[in-house]
């Protein structure tokens, strides 16, 4: 990272202002940078655009849009050779970094001044305080960062005659019970722990109040969650998992899609994933494979904490832009405007993703529907056949702003009754996630920092080692002495 800043700087200073530019008979070009969030072209996406710019008809997207999963590698080499979008779509690690290196344009006085935030129809005040880094906005965030619940499947918890848990005992019994009555492990995960934050979103039964990166205490005290003593005894929750059967020994090398296809294909019953949409999804694709598809999702149980609404991913203006007000007003300031074009980022384009023509959807399954003229309905996926659209960026469940009061929003006939559910317990047992702030000291060290705790926090899971060797080989592999440094860094901020 330390690397990375370093060439960011050099191409601000070497490198001329790019995009958002026009001659006076062409339209004004913005250059986006985007993931997957943001339905690719094999989902529609020329028709998402072509309605934007039929919208906004004076500018031109031009839609820069990796695979999803090699997306931040992708960004950071265009990031580092100079070649840097109007537009980026950054997790809140790299804003953080990014917004410290100067590589964001400062967004403040737009927001303070824009039409979504004085409309009267926005309630997201609590998540924009949280995207401040020493009191200035570098990124937009259309919703809620979401998080992951924990589902149980239901024929599952019906087949071993148990009530749904509450305490961390219970939930141990249940899948001790599901080991034993299905010869599997109950549970998988992408990953013992997270690459980002909140890092400990896929296990939180087996973390509970534990958090292995730089958390700020009531005192205003920043501290390394990794060396305090309740992280210890979550490592030792999981390797007694582990050593059960209990969690999947996979879930080191597993991506969310070979935790999500075990998932379908019965291998385990209880799944920590995303709230809200994701829901209908798993739900979809558990049928799909012809499994029983009803999940129960569970309330933190009594022994944890909130579970982590995460940081929201950020719509950023790169400082090289060449008109950042423009951008703001036209793109950003427009994503939440209650009408045309919130319709357009929330349910995708009219007759690709959604329809009101009268007519029959997935004829010939079980999942058949005939609809009216002038009934709202979602779309065959154009990717996944048998399954339909539920949403393209912006997750109805998830908006931090309302429809124009008179503008049809179709949310209570597009999102299915298990979507509703899931994102109405999350939000209800929910805390948001905190950014912490970048330092050089921070940038240099935390890479390092990172690659050594994942190592140990794998050994310790996989029984290779016990807890208490797990952090002598902390302190012996440097990882003790680059967290005191970073803490202290931290400090120095207060």
């Amino acid at each position: 990272m330390k690397k990375l800043t370093a060439l960011l700087l050099i191409a601000t200073l070497c490198l001329g202002l790019l995009s958002v530019s026009a001659s006076a008979d062409e339209k004004m070009k913005i250059t986006m940078l985007i993931d997957g969030t943001v339905l690719d072209q094999n989902n529609g996406r020329d028709a998402i655009e072509a309605r934007w710019e039929e919208l906004h008809p004076e500018y031109d997207l031009v839609i820069i849009q990796p695979d999803h999963s090699a997306y931040y590698d992708v960004m950071q080499q265009r990031m580092s050779s100079g070649d840097w979008p109007d537009l980026v779509i950054l997790s809140s690690t790299y804003y953080a970094d990014y917004a410290a290196a100067g590589v964001l344009w400062d967004m403040t006085d737009a927001w303070e001044n824009s039409k979504t935030k004085n409309s009267g129809r926005f309630h997201g005040d609590n998540v924009f305080e949280g995207l401040k880094i020493d009191g200035r906005l570098y990124g937009f965030a259309p919703t809620r960062g979401n998080g992951c619940v924990t589902y149980v499947k239901k024929a599952w918890l019906d087949a071993v005659g148990m009530e749904v848990p509450t305490t961390y005992d219970e939930y141990i019994a249940m899948c001790k019970a599901f080991k034993e009555k299905y010869d599997t492990y109950a549970i998988s995960a992408a990953g013992f722990v997270g690459t980002e934050a909140p890092f400990v979103n896929y296990l939180p039964e087996f973390y509970q109040d534990a958090y292995p990166f730089f958390v700020k205490q009531e005192d205003g005290t920043w501290v390394d969650g990794f060396c305090l003593d309740n992280m210890k005894a979550a490592l030792q929750r999981i390797q007694d998992g582990v050593a059960e059967g209990i969690i999947d020994k996979e879930t080191l090398t597993n991506k969310t899609s070979d935790a999500r296809l075990k998932f379908y294909d019965d291998r385990f019953g209880v799944f920590t994933y995303w709230a809200g949409t994701w829901a209908t999804n798993l739900k979809t694709n558990l049928e799909a494979n012809g499994r029983d598809g009803e999940l129960i999702p569970l309330k933190p149980l009594a022994e944890m904490p909130p579970y982590y609404d995460r940081v929201p991913p950020v719509w950023c203006i790169t400082s090289k832009c060449a008109n950042p007000q423009a951008v703001f007003d036209v793109f950003i300031d427009t994503m939440l405007d209650g009408g045309d074009t919130q319709m357009l980022w929330e349910y995708g384009a009219e007759g690709t993703h959604w329809s009101t023509a009268a007519e029959t959807v997935l004829a010939g399954t079980d999942k058949e529907a005939t609809y009216e003229e002038g009934q709202f309905h979602m779309l065959e996926n154009l990717e996944k056949a048998g399954t339909l659209y539920t949403k393209n960026h912006i997750d109805p469940m998830l908006a931090l702003a309302d429809f124009e009061e008179g503008y049809y929003d179709p949310k209570e006939e597009s999102v299915a009754p298990e979507a509703k559910a899931a994102s109405e317990l999350f939000n209800e047992n929910s805390r948001l996630a905190t950014i912490v702030p970048a330092t050089d000291v921070l940038s240099e060290l935390n890479g390092d920092l990172t690659q050594i705790k994942s190592e140990i926090i794998a050994d310790i899971a996989l029984g290779n080692i016990s807890v208490e060797e797990g952090y002598q080989r902390f302190i012996d592999e440097g990882g003790q002495e680059m967290s005191d440094e970073i803490v202290e860094s931290l400090n120095a901020l207060n």
